[in-house]
Formats: C-alpha cells, sequence, structure tokens
C-alpha cells in the first residue's frame, strides 16, 4: 500500500488522494472553482496569493494543485516550485488570462502539468488534472471564440491599466476610439 506522500508507483498511476490546492488571487472565481471541484470529489484548499499558497503548501502539500500564473503578491511560477520541494508527485494545472507560449513554456518548464487560459471550466480543470502522465487531455467541448479570447485579453488589459482608455488603446496598438466602441460592447459569446 502506498502512502499519498510516495511518487508514481509505475508511468501511469496517480495520486491516491484527492487533496487540491486552488490559487488565484480572484476571490470569487477561486470560490466556484473550489465548490466545483469538491462535487469532484475533491479536497479543495484555498488561497489568494504566493505567501498564503506557500504557507499551506508546508502545513499540508496536496496531490494536486490549480494555480494562476500571475498573482497580486508575486509569480504563480513560485508557487509550483515550493510544491515540488515537498511534494514531487504533485500533478499542477497552471492557469492564467495573459494565455502566449512564452508562459505556457515557462509553466510546463517549472513542473505544470498542463496550462489552461483563463476563464477555465471546471471540466476543462479536472481532465487537465487527471490526464495520465504522458497523456494529453482532451480539448474542451466549447472553447471561447476568437471574438472572445480577445474582448477578454482587451477587458484584462483595461483593468491592468487602471481603466485608463488612452493608455490600454497604446498598448493594444489600437485607435482610442475604436477601443472605446469595443468597451461599450457586451461581451461576445
Amino acid at each position: 500500500m502506498t502512502s499519498p506522500d510516495d511518487t508514481f508507483s509505475d508511468e501511469t498511476s496517480l495520486p491516491e488522494d484527492k487533496s487540491l490546492l486552488i490559487v488565484d488571487d480572484d476571490e470569487p472565481l477561486r470560490t466556484r472553482l473550489g465548490r466545483a471541484m469538491e462535487k469532484r470529489g475533491f479536497i479543495p484548499m484555498l488561497a489568494g496569493g504566493v505567501k498564503e499558497a506557500i504557507q499551506l503548501v508546508r502545513e499540508n502539500p496536496p496531490a494536486y494543485a490549480v494555480v494562476d500564473l500571475r498573482l497580486d503578491d508575486g509569480d504563480g511560477l513560485q508557487i509550483v516550485g515550493a510544491l515540488h520541494e515537498v511534494r514531487h508527485d504533485c500533478r499542477v494545472v497552471m492557469l492564467t488570462g495573459y494565455g502566449n507560449i512564452t508562459t505556457a513554456v515557462a509553466a510546463v518548464k517549472a513542473g505544470a502539468v498542463d496550462y489552461l487560459s483563463k476563464p477555465a471550466d471546471a471540466d476543462d480543470v479536472e481532465k487537465a488534472l487527471l490526464a495520465r502522465p504522458g497523456e494529453k487531455a482532451e480539448p474542451p467541448a466549447n472553447p471561447m471564440s476568437a471574438d472572445r479570447v480577445r474582448w477578454e485579453h482587451i477587458q484584462r488589459v483595461y483593468e491592468l491599466c487602471d481603466h485608463n482608455v488612452s493608455e490600454t488603446a497604446r498598448r493594444l496598438g489600437m485607435h482610442r476610439r475604436t477601443l472605446q466602441r469595443i468597451l461599450a460592447k457586451r461581451a461576445p459569446r
């Protein structure tokens, strides 16, 4: 009988316990995902930032983790490193609103098993966490449209620029009036 702290007994086994650390600075998203994963049999621990997450990791190393890449008090990659120091079989999925190749490569190099763009569906998170080592998770059943991805990116940059339309337009390389029209519309489906 293996304990949850043991390494994978072979290349296709997963950790036996269902402890799950969810780290995101967006409290409503963190809470919703925690409830959804609890319904799927996981035992969630929630953290809002790097310091809180690392403290939880040291107290009770989880078998699984869902970590936001960019947090208010640091970088989610720090958490991945801390997780693998105390529990090397922990399966980590990175979440981010900044989906690009550079951050995906950094997450995988740090030890994440998968990388999902926000907003990620709980079913997609579960599939990514439970995918056998070396096996890829299935693509999402209802992926966001290209228009929705673009809108989400614009909203995130607008938020990071403290709702300054001129600065957001400059960073996105678009005309200020074009950005104002986009911001005035509802989110695409």
